[in-house]
């Protein structure tokens, strides 16, 4: 059998172990692995996005108009910040590695 070394282990966790030890009638050691069992065979459930087709029933067809969408924002004319009397982001980039 592997043999397990927990470093840094907290005093307040360990007194913790030995209390949950003592009302089980186990050793530590017993306890321990009981705990770890415990964690590793709880079912693990699935994870949900927040969108995605379960959730969202006009998933499939929003993930169709992704292509076109994307053209879409191709197409649009660029704006120059100097237009509107900002500077530009590598000025201002520049500026601030010179500090």
């Amino acid at each position: 059998m592997a043999t397990l070394t927990i470093e840094n282990l907290p005093d307040d966790l360990m007194a913790q172990l030995q209390q949950l030890a003592s009302q089980n009638n186990q050793t530590i050691n017993e306890q321990i692995i009981n705990l770890l069992k415990e964690a590793i065979q709880k079912p693990q459930l699935p994870l949900k996005f927040l969108i995605s087709p379960e959730t969202d029933p006009t998933w499939e067809e929003r993930r169709k108009a992704v292509p076109q969408i994307l053209a879409d924002l191709d197409k649009r004319r660029r704006l120059n910040p100097a237009d509107f009397g900002l500077p530009d982001s590598t000025e201002l980039i520049r500026e601030d590695r010179e500090r």
